[in-house]
């Protein structure tokens, strides 16, 4: 069964743009090139304001900053999120969604990300594939290995630099998500609350998917204990960006010497 799995990846990644994802990748690993930031953890912990207010920080520090998400962050992108997050399609099943989920990624990899680090720019990226091992890998029942071969073989396993995973409490993180995207519908008629009304179970086993990753790649990824004040919370990713690419201090040098 894996090794028709394997081929059907193999078929379905078109050879142009998995050769192009890869291409892309050396050049960036081959010359110098920005850093790439991810931000994961469960809906309503928080995370986007976080993310935010760490662009802010860098942006104050002259640094050039490229802030996106998934799934979106382009045109094809955000058409995909919407069919995602709508009620409407509750019918989904759980690996139409996660092919949905890596299409909107390569695109976004090709059109975004990968110019971006390029370019020289820090990229802060609201999610990536941690998001569909621990969702869809995890909360939907489809296991590690088939996210991970599909990033394999679709995005060339293309890693962050730094991820945060904000880690916080089950219940009040999905209930801040509903209340937010209530108001949200409300609005603008904008219906983002397809995975919100998931069960605390498939939470539960989201936040446990998150946790395993964390511990397999130690390295890259660090837990942020998202349940304190926001600018505790803040206060925190400060001082691991910092300490990991000396970021901040480095920019307050480099101004104070021009």
């Amino acid at each position: 069964m894996q090794s028709s799995l394997r081929k059907l990846l193999n078929i379905a990644a078109s050879q142009a743009n998995r050769h192009s994802i890869e291409s892309c990748i050396i050049s960036c690993v081959s010359s110098p090139r920005g850093k790439f930031l991810t931000f994961e953890g469960l809906d309503g912990c928080g995370k986007s304001t976080q993310l935010e207010r760490l662009a802010g920080k860098l942006r104050e520090r002259g640094l050039a900053i490229t802030v996106t998400r998934e799934p979106g962050g382009t045109p094809t992108g955000d058409k995909i999120r919407q069919l995602l997050l709508d009620t409407k399609t509750s019918a989904l099943s759980s690996k139409a969604e996660l092919a949905l989920m890596f299409a909107s990624r390569v695109q976004h990899i090709e059109e975004i990300i990968l110019p971006a680090l390029a370019a020289g720019h820090i990229v802060l990226c609201d999610r990536f594939t941690d998001s569909s091992e621990a969702y869809q890998g995890g909360g939907r029942k489809l296991g590690s290995e088939l996210v991970l071969e599909l990033h394999r073989v679709l995005c060339g396993n293309l890693a962050p630099d730094l991820t945060i995973l904000m880690d916080s409490e089950v219940g009040a993180s999905v209930e801040r998500a509903r209340r937010r995207n209530q108001a949200r519908t409300n609005a603008d008629s904008l219906d983002e609350n397809r995975f919100e009304r998931e069960s605390r179970a498939f939470f539960s086993r989201v936040r446990s998917g998150y946790l395993e990753i964390a511990k397999r790649e130690p390295q890259r990824v660090t837990v942020v204990d998202a349940r304190g004040t926001p600018d505790q919370t803040h206060a925190k990713i400060l001082q691991i960006v910092d300490e990991r690419f000396g970021l901040l201090g480095s920019a307050v040098k480099a101004r104070n010497v021009s």
